[in-house]
């Protein structure tokens, strides 16, 4: 049976019938602010479906694309750390989520061009709320990797992120508490 999850706040509505199309329409070299928009409405379908994992990944291809912070689709929707933060705190425990404190932590590390060290501080951004927010879920004891504090994540975000993103990343982990058990 499928199953349907709330909507989320932090997500614009998705269109009726919404699928990967809606991705697959945008250059590689294109993936600026109609990319992101569609990013977001696309994982808020997944999400809505009841594919939180999906979702998860959508998410991250929105945190990837190429913005200046002048884009009017992000005064409306700014960059989707509060969106990262409930989705991962409101998955039924019925629902496939994978372990995304794992998932961050790789991508982080493994993060490649382009724009990597700004992608890569909004995995480890994203990385430190789902353990604000899930701290039940274990790190990868297999997977070496200095993990950054929360100094030097607001550092990073300063340095190679958005005007401001590092404060709106700050806020929403200052709101974050951890799930409920469920």
């Amino acid at each position: 049976m499928p199953v349907s999850l709330p909507p989320c706040p932090h997500l614009p509505p998705p269109r009726a019938g919404l699928d990967w199309r809606a991705l697959n329409v945008h250059r590689e070299d294109e993936r600026r602010a109609d990319f992101y928009h569609d990013c977001l409405e696309y994982g808020h379908a997944l999400w809505q479906r009841g594919q939180a994992a999906r979702a998860i990944l959508c998410l991250d291809r929105a945190f990837g694309a190429d913005l200046s912070g002048r884009e009017p689709v992000l005064q409306a929707w700014p960059l989707p750390y509060a969106a990262m933060a409930w989705l991962v705190t409101h998955t039924p425990a019925d629902v496939f989520l994978g372990n995304p404190r794992v998932h961050f932590q790789h991508y982080a590390d493994r993060m490649n061009a382009p724009r990597r060290e700004q992608r890569a501080w909004r995995a480890w951004a994203c990385w430190a709320l789902v353990r604000a927010v899930r701290p039940e879920f274990p790190a990868d004891p297999r997977h070496a990797v200095e993990e950054p504090t929360l100094a030097a994540i607001a550092a990073g975000l300063r340095n190679h992120g958005l005007a401001g993103e590092a404060e709106l990343w700050r806020g929403v982990l200052g709101t974050a508490a951890p799930a409920k058990a469920g």
